[in-house]
């Protein structure tokens, strides 16, 4: 048997994209993405499955340098909507630093991902579409993102000049199996 793969009719294009949205909504973004290049391979100008490629992409983010950070800003990139191209991009540095805070990659370090991922959001916003709000909703995300990072990272300064730093010094002085005074 060839191993070829074949082409989806246009009039199946409807269809398989609907399967698109069931396969993140699984959490299958691999099969997802799969149907997004068959899609692609009957339409290559199809803007939905475009964006859906990308997205699909970014559902795979790990916070590795593995991650096809590259590929999928070069699909957004490609959007023919001003908006939508802004919107996406912005989605995609949050995504990214989502990962990377998920892989254990220092909080502080990712403040300048939000900080871009804003940028397009609010830029989105001056050009949205009437009635989507969208690029709203993610730019107050990030901010509260931001918010709890700047918290947690207030908490930890705090942590590491209290008193109570010590104690595991003073716990190795005490009798009971630890080297006593």
């Amino acid at each position: 048997m060839e191993l070829k793969l074949k082409t989806i009719s246009k009039d199946g294009i409807a269809e398989a994209l609907s399967k698109v949205e069931l396969y993140r909504y699984l959490n299958e973004p691999e099969e997802a993405e799969s149907i997004c290049h068959d899609v692609l391979a009957a339409d290559p100008e199809n803007q939905l499955a475009q964006r859906m490629l990308a997205l699909t992409i970014t559902d795979q983010f790990e916070g590795q340098s593995s991650d096809r950070y590259a590929e999928a800003e070069k699909v957004f990139q490609s959007l023919a909507d001003r908006y939508e191209r802004l919107y996406y991009l912005g989605l995609l540095q949050e995504r990214r630093a989502k990962a990377q805070i998920r892989a254990g990659r220092p909080v502080h370090m990712l403040i300048g991902s939000f900080q871009e991922a804003m940028r397009c959001f609010e830029e989105a916003e001056k050009i949205r579409p009437p009635h989507n709000d969208d690029a709203v909703l993610r730019w107050n995300r990030c901010v509260r993102l931001l918010e709890k990072i700047e918290h947690v990272e207030g908490e930890s300064e705090e942590t590491l000049l209290e008193d109570h730093d010590i104690a595991p010094v003073e716990m190795m002085r005490r009798p009971g199996g630890r080297s006593g005074r």
